[in-house]
C-alpha cells in the first residue's frame, strides 16, 4: 500500500465531524487533531509501505511540533511536506484539519481536495473534505464528499453520522438522516446517547404535512 494511504486512521475522526449545534460531539479539535497524527504515523508499518526516509523524517518533525503544541510550526511542516511530497495525500490531509481548526476554511478545503486527489480511494479524506465543506456552507459539495466517502466504506461510522447530521439539520431530510443516524449507531458498538435521542426524535417528529394541518386547525379554532 502507498505511504499516503496510511497517513491517516479512521478511529479518530468523528470528534471533528459532527455539526455545531452538537457540542457534546465536538471536542477539543486540535487535542483531536494531535491524536489523528500520532495514530497515523503509527499506522505505517515498513513491510506494507516502504517510506522515503527524507518524506518520513519530514512527516515526524511536523508531528513533534503539533505535539508539543507549536501548531505554527507543524502548519508549516505539512506544507513543505505537501510541496515536495505531492503525492503523500495524508500530508495535505493534516494540513487541511489543522487549517480548519485555525478557520481557514477555504485552504482547508484546497488542502483536503489535494488530499483526495492524491488518494482518492482514502475515505477518511473524503470525510474531511465533507466536513470542510460543510463548515464553508457548500452543503451539497459536503453531500457528495460524505456519500463518496460511504461508497467506498460503507462501513464508515464516522461519514454516515456527519451525512445525517448535514440532512437533518442543513439539507431538511429528516427522513434520510434518520437512515444514517441508525447505521452509524448500527456501527458504534459503544453507543452514542446523544445521536440516540437525536434518532428517538425524529422518530417521534411528525412529518411536515401534519404538522402544517395542527397548525391550520389550531388557527381555524382559535378564530371561532
Amino acid at each position: 500500500m502507498k505511504f499516503a494511504e496510511h497517513l491517516m486512521t479512521l478511529a479518530l475522526f468523528a470528534m471533528l465531524g459532527a455539526c455545531a449545534s452538537a457540542p457534546e460531539v465536538v471536542k477539543k479539535p486540535v487535542e483531536a487533531v494531535q491524536q489523528v497524527v500520532t495514530t497515523a504515523v503509527a499506522a505505517v508499518t515498513p513491510a506494507e509501505a516502504p517510506v522515503n526516509p527524507q518524506a518520513q523524517a519530514a512527516f515526524d518533525a511536523a508531528r513533534a511540533h503539533l505535539r508539543a503544541g507549536r501548531v505554527a510550526e507543524a502548519e508549516r511542516g505539512f506544507r513543505d511536506v505537501s510541496a515536495r511530497y505531492p503525492e503523500l495525500g495524508g500530508a495535505h490531509a493534516n494540513l487541511g484539519l489543522i487549517l480548519r481548526n485555525a478557520g481557514k476554511h477555504d485552504e482547508s478545503i484546497a488542502a483536503l481536495e489535494q488530499a483526495v486527489k492524491a488518494s482518492p480511494k482514502q475515505a477518511v479524506f473524503h470525510n474531511q473534505l465533507g466536513v470542510s465543506y460543510r463548515h464553508k456552507g457548500q452543503f451539497q459539495k459536503a453531500r457528495n464528499a460524505y456519500e463518496q466517502a460511504i461508497a467506498l466504506d460503507d462501513n464508515y461510522a464516522d461519514a454516515h453520522l456527519n451525512l445525517g447530521v448535514l440532512l437533518d439539520l442543513y439539507l431538511g431530510d429528516s427522513a434520510l438522516a434518520l437512515t444514517h443516524y441508525e447505521r452509524y449507531l448500527a456501527l458504534s458498538p459503544a453507543g452514542d446517547p446523544a445521536v440516540g435521542k437525536w434518532v428517538a426524535d425524529l422518530k417521534n417528529r411528525k412529518p411536515a404535512s401534519v404538522a402544517q394541518a395542527d397548525v391550520k386547525l389550531t388557527k381555524k379554532d382559535g378564530a371561532r
